[in-house]
């Protein structure tokens, strides 16, 4: 069964783009044209990924995404940001309020198809790994499920801090910088500043609870993995 999705733009042309570029790729797509429309048709229907406008004419899409991921229902479903509001602060919001993904106008077909593919992940479109296995069984990070446990517990991370926890832990003790982080999670192409890693990684360190101390922060470099079992100091 193809994906689906739902658009949430009120500027017909780059609605149309997204959709044409989605159909393409296989999907099945719905466009929503303000934000109270979005949210009856999330309510109405279950999408496994949605692409949210920030400057709609009724409701911010900050305040969509606020909603939606506060919902048992739709807390799961991937939601990339797609604005032409690229200040730093602007992602930052956007990623504290729970969006996967931020792309920025214009943007590049090309681009964003790959930053949406990524985000669809979440939802089981996952290609085959390795299940890694850390601290002696406590931590279980499965890729291809898109599943991570912590003492036998699911914990649920966005679409972003799976993958910088699965890129830190498939090497522990290896530094990762900011950088080498940014084009393993969302491509070398993409620009992101060293600040929405950080809030990235504080997310991820949140939800481990007592294992968030194993993601290490490596003054003036960046991150890496230190299972505490290997910890002879």
């Amino acid at each position: 069964m193809p994906a689906s999705a739902l658009i949430v733009e009120d500027e017909n042309e780059i609605a149309d783009l997204v959709k044409f570029h989605l159909e393409r790729d296989g999907m099945q797509v719905s466009v929503a044209r303000n934000g109270r429309k979005a949210i009856e048709m999330v309510q109405g229907a279950g999408y496994d990924l949605i692409v949210l406008d920030l400057m709609l004419p009724d409701l911010d899409g900050l305040e969509i995404c606020r909603r939606l991921k506060g919902q048992d229902r739709t807390k799961e479903i991937p939601v990339v940001m797609l604005t032409a509001r690229g200040e730093e602060s602007d992602i930052v919001a956007g990623l504290e309020m729970g969006a996967d993904d931020y792309v920025t106008k214009p943007f590049s077909p090309r681009v964003l198809m790959a930053r949406l593919r990524n985000a669809l992940r979440k939802t089981g479109a996952t290609e085959p790994t390795e299940r890694i296995s850390l601290v002696n069984g406590r931590l279980l990070i499965d890729r291809e499920r898109h599943v991570v446990t912590v003492d036998g517990q699911t914990i649920e991370l966005t679409v972003t801090e799976f993958g910088i926890l699965h890129f830190l832990a498939l090497r522990p003790g290896f530094v990762r910088t900011r950088d080498q982080i940014i084009s393993a999670v969302h491509g070398r192409n993409t620009v992101l500043s060293s600040r929405t890693v950080d809030v990235h990684v504080t997310a991820v360190r949140r939800k481990l609870g007592a294992l968030g101390e194993c993601v290490q922060t490596v003054r003036g470099v960046g991150y890496r993995f230190r299972d505490p079992n290997d910890l002879t100091e």
